[in-house]
C-alpha cells in the first residue's frame, strides 16, 4: 500500500502558478496519493512558522513554494530543513539562471504577473467579447473575433473558448443546429479569422449527450442521444469544414488544455502566413 503525502503549497501571490506546476508535477506519478493544502499571500515570517509547525506534526509532509522575497524564501528553506521537512522553490533557480542569463538583476516582487498593463486589459476584452459570443450569440460582430470554433452541441465549445480567452484571444462559437445559419462574413472570411471545426466520435458523444441528459432530468429528447442522429451530425458538420476549407480537430477524449493548444498552433500557423 503506498504511503499518503501531505502536500502544502505555499505561494506569496494567489497561488495559481504553483497549483498549476503541481498539477503538472502530479500527472507524472500514478501512485501519488495525497492530501493538499494551499496557503496564498504568504509573506511574513509568522504565517510560515506556522505552517511548518503544522507540517512537523504530520508525516509525509511536502513544502512546494513559490515566494520571491529573497530573505523570506531563505527563511521558508532553512526553517523547513531545521525540522526535517522537505521543501521545493519552484521558481528560485529558475529566476537565478533567468537573471544570469539577461545579465539583469530580478525585482523579486510578489504578484508580478498581476501587474495591471496592457496584456492584462487584452486578456480581460478577451473573456468580455467571449462570454457575450458564446453559443451563437451576437453574431453581428463575429469577424472582430480572432479564433471562432464550430460544432455540434457537446463538443466543448464553451470551455474550450473560455480557456482560449483567458490566454488573451477573442474567440465566439457557433453551435451547429439545424436553425442556426453560418454567417455569410465567415463563408467568404475576407477577414482571415481563424475558423475551427471541432469534431469528436459519435458513440463517445452518445455517451456524454446521455450523462447531461441525466444530469438535467429532460426526457423528451430522443434524437439529441440517438446514435444514428449523431452520426449524421457529425458528416453533416465534416462536409461543412470541408467545404469551406476549415481546419478540423478531433476533441474525442482530449482535455480542454489539450484541444486549446492544437488551436493555437493552427491560429499561428495561419497568422504567419
Amino acid at each position: 500500500m503506498n504511503e499518503k503525502y501531505n502536500v502544502y503549497l505555499v505561494s506569496d501571490s494567489t497561488g495559481e502558478t504553483l497549483d498549476r506546476i503541481f498539477l503538472s508535477l502530479k500527472s507524472q506519478f500514478s501512485n501519488f496519493d495525497y492530501d493538499k493544502k494551499e496557503f496564498a499571500f504568504v509573506r511574513t515570517e509568522q504565517q510560515i512558522n506556522k505552517i511548518i509547525k503544522e507540517c512537523s506534526k504530520l508525516q509525509n509532509s511536502i513544502i512546494l513554494y513559490t515566494i520571491v522575497e529573497t530573505k523570506l524564501a531563505k527563511y521558508i528553506s532553512d526553517s523547513s530543513e531545521k525540522n526535517k521537512v522537505p521543501c521545493f522553490n519552484i521558481l528560485g533557480n529558475l529566476i537565478l539562471s533567468f537573471s544570469k542569463l539577461l545579465n539583469q538583476k530580478a525585482i523579486y516582487k510578489p504578484s508580478a504577473q498581476h501587474v495591471l498593463d496592457e496584456e492584462y486589459y487584452k486578456r480581460i476584452e478577451a473573456i468580455q467579447f467571449t462570454m457575450s459570443h458564446d453559443d451563437g450569440k451576437k453574431l453581428d460582430d463575429v469577424s472582430e473575433a480572432d479564433i471562432v470554433l464550430l460544432g455540434v452541441s457537446r463538443t466543448s465549445k464553451t470551455p474550450t473558448s473560455m480557456y482560449l480567452a483567458n490566454r488573451g484571444y477573442k474567440t465566439a462559437n457557433i453551435p451547429l443546429v439545424m436553425d442556426q445559419k453560418i454567417p455569410e462574413e465567415l463563408k467568404s472570411n475576407k477577414n482571415k479569422t481563424c475558423i475551427i471545426g471541432l469534431v469528436t466520435d459519435p458513440e463517445r458523444l452518445a455517451d456524454v449527450r446521455r450523462n447531461r441528459v441525466t444530469m438535467m432530468k429532460e426526457t423528451n429528447i430522443k434524437e439529441y442521444t440517438d446514435l444514428n442522429i449523431i452520426k449524421e451530425e457529425i458528416d453533416r458538420s465534416k462536409k461543412l469544414f470541408k467545404k469551406y476549407s476549415w481546419p478540423t480537430i478531433d476533441v474525442t477524449r482530449k482535455s480542454v488544455e489539450e484541444s486549446a493548444a492544437s488551436i493555437l498552433k493552427i491560429f499561428e500557423i495561419q497568422k504567419n502566413k
